[in-house]
């Protein structure tokens, strides 16, 4: 007798589809995502709305109605795009929270197709990430150019890697 389990679809950040039994993530029990109650998102929480890791600004709860659920109305950032995104969700109810990760890395240079060489704590060296075309990417580009040398840091949220910030390093 065989046993057949049932597929969930899950979105991906690329656009695409990923079969799976419902858990959102890569390998080794790693997941993109984890449930929060509404109700205990705060000014300065992550939550995923319209599928985008956001950061909370600000959050105001409703009285209970008609049908017993007080709401929280959140408005958050995209924090890799800064739009503005606004989500109501029953208190009592879960949503999604995306696992953000900050790494620093050594900027150590930038191709001619604006890819970075990025040298880890451990010296492992990560070089597929792109320079971003902002003002933080422009502000990079000249530092590199007048041979300062910067630490970056790598945002990772949602199977998405982005250079956010940078600062000189003090060596």
């Amino acid at each position: 007798m065989s046993r057949v389990r049932s597929q969930v679809r899950v979105p991906t950040p690329g656009g695409g589809e990923e079969r799976g039994g419902g858990e959102s993530g890569g390998g080794a029990g790693a997941s993109l995502t984890v449930p929060v109650m509404a109700g205990n998102l705060k000014k300065g929480s992550f939550v995923v709305i319209k599928n985008r890791p956001c950061k909370v600004i600000e959050t105001s709860t409703s009285k209970t109605g008609k049908h017993g659920h007080a709401k929280v109305h959140m408005i958050a950032l995209d924090i890799f795009t800064n739009a503005k995104k606004e989500d109501i969700s029953p208190s009592s109810h879960n949503m999604l929270q995306p696992v953000v990760t900050r790494t620093d890395f050594q900027l150590l240079s930038i191709d001619d197709e604006g890819f970075c060489s990025l040298m880890n704590a451990d010296g492992t060296t990560k070089d597929d990430l792109r320079i971003p075309d902002n003002e933080v990417g422009q502000e990079v580009r000249k530092l590199v150019d007048a041979d300062k040398e910067l630490i970056v840091t790598i945002v990772s949220a949602m199977g998405e890697e982005h250079l956010l910030s940078y600062k000189e390093s003090q060596n």
